[in-house]
């Protein structure tokens, strides 16, 4: 499988390197097109990676849960509940400073604490995925004793339905949940289809090209929204993105996909800061002018500059910003686990 000296799984931290790539790239890209009024190239990448880049991202969340799934309620809530949301309450409290002038013109003093106070219910900003973890984490220890294929068919139902009820927590559920669970209960061939790739690297290659040529059809012919196509393109996409990661990581290529997913969070909580100062920067002087050269460097500076942040700040009293002080955990922290995700 490929494991790095302190156990990670190589695979799992490409993964997830590829999948947070993307996600800066999409906030990134819709945030340029958004200012300009225009699109680029960089738009029809996020358009081609719209099935897949967050399927995948919830599918290897869920890779691990087993592991860990019938440990004390204390410690299971530590873990999977309150990690995540002492992050959220941190990293939401800094967008909103951040975003508190603009809001405060148009929404008044009254208004923008209310909007604040909203957060804690309607995930705010860029941070609904680690908001909406610890419920993927409750619902499946709530349901573990339920039959998989009645929950799994449950929550494909629930995909295909795309609910839209402008509320994100429900809607973003219904959306994501099933591939969650998908990589908790299929872990097992998820790790034998990476091995797999690794072992048949020319046909694992062969495989992904033809995924790559059927996705984009599927994307730029607009068929890729209708229920049942939506789930078929999540689950085969985020498959592909699992061949694409071990090919990557038998072949030792592009290492730093791995260090960004070995640190996923660290970009994931940041990478707003260094991606809008950067946008504002190019829009305002003008010194790049193709709406796609914008999108990439505003999104090589999402990612780069996250991780200078946290390297900035990582040994100084700051650091609380990346690591959960001890008062804030309801059980002693431990070591690491033999194998573990890219969290």
């Amino acid at each position: 499988m490929g494991m790095t000296e302190t156990h990670r799984v190589d695979w799992v931290d490409y993964a997830k390197g590829f999948c947070i790539v993307f996600v800066v790239m999409m906030h990134s890209t819709l945030g340029v097109g958004a200012a300009t009024g225009g699109e680029g190239f960089m738009h029809y990448v996020v358009a081609f990676a719209k099935p897949f880049r967050m399927p995948d991202f919830f599918l290897i969340s869920g890779l691990f849960l087993s592991r860990v799934i019938e440990r004390d309620w204390r410690t299971y809530i530590d873990r999977k509940v309150v990690h995540f949301a002492y992050f959220y309450v941190v990293w939401m409290t800094i967008q909103f400073v951040f975003k508190a002038p603009g809001l405060m013109a148009e929404h008044g003093a009254k208004g923008v604490g209310l909007l604040y106070l909203e957060g804690f219910i309607e995930p705010f900003g860029t941070l609904w995925f680690i908001y909406l973890l610890p419920v993927f984490f409750v619902v499946t220890r709530l349901t573990r004793k339920v039959p998989p294929a009645i929950v799994w068919i449950a929550a494909a139902l629930l995909e295909m339905s795309h609910l839209h009820t402008g509320w994100m927590v429900p809607d973003e559920f219904a959306a994501r949940f099933v591939y969650f669970y998908t990589g908790y209960i299929l872990a097992p061939y998820i790790f034998a289809l990476a091995k797999q790739a690794q072992d048949t690297p020319l046909k694992g290659a062969a495989i992904l090209s033809a995924w790559a040529v059927a996705n984009g059809a599927m994307v730029f012919l607009g068929y890729s929204e209708y229920p049942g196509i939506s789930l078929a393109l999540g689950l085969i996409g985020a498959a592909a993105v699992v061949r694409l990661a071990a090919l990557l990581s038998r072949a030792h290529v592009f290492s730093f996909l791995r260090y960004f997913g070995e640190h996923s969070i660290v970009i994931y909580l940041a990478f707003f800061l260094p991606m809008a100062a950067t946008r504002a920067l190019l829009l305002k002087t003008g010194i790049v002018t193709d709406i796609g050269a914008i999108s990439l460097i505003v999104t090589v500076a999402g990612v780069l500059g996250s991780v200078g942040i946290w390297w900035a700040l990582r040994a100084t009293p700051l650091k609380f910003l990346y690591v959960r002080p001890q008062m804030f955990r309801l059980a002693p922290r431990e070591k690491a686990p033999v194998l573990q995700p890219a969290e």
